[in-house]
């Protein structure tokens, strides 16, 4: 039995939680703001209480209902997020394997159903997240809203990666504002991706996320800076910004 009050989460001691995960499993939706308050605030921070959690949102999760498993999917997901790799000493993720388990079929699953590409995007995150995929469990919403933001690898300056409607193509000046010089995104082929680029791939086209998978290819592939020409490759430049 877990002696929450041991425990800690963002407002100090974690008694309060198991009554708070009782109201989060009868409103998952009305409730889930105020667990990620006490659990991971600002969706980059998991405290002891966190972790314990992880088993009680499992069987939460597996009770629910699909109009409420997203948001159980997401809160254990954000938690998982923030746990050290596997190959750490006591990682979450090893000590809470089997509830993280459970998360992850589900997940899994659910993947399937989702039609809304935010949504979908959030959710395959969490799935990485519970894998213990680093950087890419938190930094895949730009194939959503369509754009990041790097630096060129060798002058500094700031530049927008573009992924979407307005084309694809990196620039240096807001693009929204008027004509901007561009250099085009040259994708990878489909068929030379591999390891996560192209699990993410097959994956997005399995699931009929169509113009997420046909954002990937882009993510994974180069450009260059408009300013001074250097040459890079689009996802390392997005996880170098992400471990700064």
């Amino acid at each position: 039995m877990t002696d929450w009050s041991t425990l800690t989460d963002a407002c100090g001691t974690a008694e309060h939680v198991p009554s708070l995960l009782d109201r989060f499993e009868a409103d998952p939706n009305g409730v889930r703001s105020e667990v990620m308050d006490h659990l991971c605030p600002q969706l980059d921070t998991a405290f002891p209480a966190s972790y314990e959690a992880l088993p009680r949102l499992a069987q939460i999760a597996s009770a629910c209902g699909p109009e409420d498993l997203t948001s159980v999917l997401l809160a254990a997901g954000a938690i998982a997020a923030c746990s050290p790799g596997l190959s750490e000493p006591d990682s979450p993720l090893t000590v809470y394997s089997a509830p993280i388990g459970v998360l992850h079929m589900l997940t899994d699953r659910h993947l399937r159903r989702a039609v809304e590409a935010g949504e979908y995007v959030d959710l395959l995150q969490s799935l990485l997240s519970f894998e213990g995929a680093e950087i890419w469990d938190r930094c895949l919403d730009g194939l959503h809203s369509g754009e990041y933001e790097v630096v060129c690898p060798h002058c500094g300056v700031n530049m927008f990666i573009v992924l979407g409607q307005d084309g694809y193509f990196c620039c240096t000046d807001d693009y929204a504002l008027g004509e901007v010089e561009k250099s085009p995104l040259q994708p990878v082929r489909a068929q030379d991706l591999t390891g996560l680029p192209r699990r993410l791939f097959t994956r997005a086209v399995a699931d009929g996320q169509e113009e997420l998978a046909h954002g990937i290819p882009y993510l994974f592939g180069r450009t260059a800076c408009p300013d001074c020409g250097t040459d890079f490759s689009v996802a390392e430049r997005v996880v170098a910004g992400w471990t700064l």
